[in-house]
């Protein structure tokens, strides 16, 4: 559980990184080379966040029941495409 914890702890660190900057950004006091410093790190960390979020939903496993009323684990895309081909 530590392991999660910890991966959890650094895209929050990474979120909370992002929101700083996007202040700092706002604020309109930064230079222009400050500013394109500040925009280049808030990408890096955009692109972070998207890779971890990316990494969790592949991870991402539902308890489902099937049509005997069984509990079976099921991944995600899974069961959201099963969601779509019902909705046809």
């Amino acid at each position: 559980m530590a392991k999660k914890d910890a991966a959890s702890k650094k895209f929050e660190t990474a979120l909370e990184e992002l929101e700083k900057v996007v202040e700092r950004l706002e604020s309109g006091e930064l230079s222009l080379e400050d500013s394109l410093a500040a925009f280049e790190e808030g990408v890096r960390l955009v692109k972070y966040c998207n890779q971890k979020l990316t990494e969790v939903e592949k991870k991402i496993e539902l308890l489902v029941k099937d049509k005997e009323g069984k509990l079976q684990l099921r991944a995600l895309a899974d069961v959201a495409e099963e969601d779509g081909e019902e909705d046809s």
